[in-house]
């Protein structure tokens, strides 16, 4: 299959460039979001877990009190592959989307996470 390629340096690096808060470490590509605190780590965990299961690609998550870390790897490949880094876009996606400027939504008044 396509998705268990793993990646090599120069894919990984290039894969990188388009998620600049990720890091390969250990052969996982992770990233970890601080949040405002507690609820805001449970809604961001379950927004993750939503996304991933409706890839059915599924991270491994650290939870603590105002922080969430994803650590993606295929499992049956012990790599990062493709499939790794589209469930990191996408998850980027949903955890960093704030309304625009434009928008008639308001949006949380502090930031949201980093």
């Amino acid at each position: 299959m396509a998705e268990d390629h793993a990646l090599t340096e120069e894919e990984t690096e290039q894969a990188l460039q388009e998620l600049p808060e990720w890091e390969v470490r250990d052969g996982w590509l992770r990233r970890t979001f601080t949040t405002p605190g507690w609820p805001h780590t449970m809604l961001l965990t379950a927004a993750i877990g939503y996304v991933a299961e409706a890839a059915w690609h599924h991270p491994d998550l650290s939870i603590g009190y105002a922080k969430v870390t994803v650590k993606l790897q295929t499992h049956r490949v012990l790599a990062v592959t493709y499939s790794d880094v589209e469930l990191a876009r996408r998850i980027d996606e949903v955890a960093c989307w704030q309304p625009s400027d434009e928008s008639a939504l308001d949006g949380f008044p502090k930031r949201w996470i980093h």
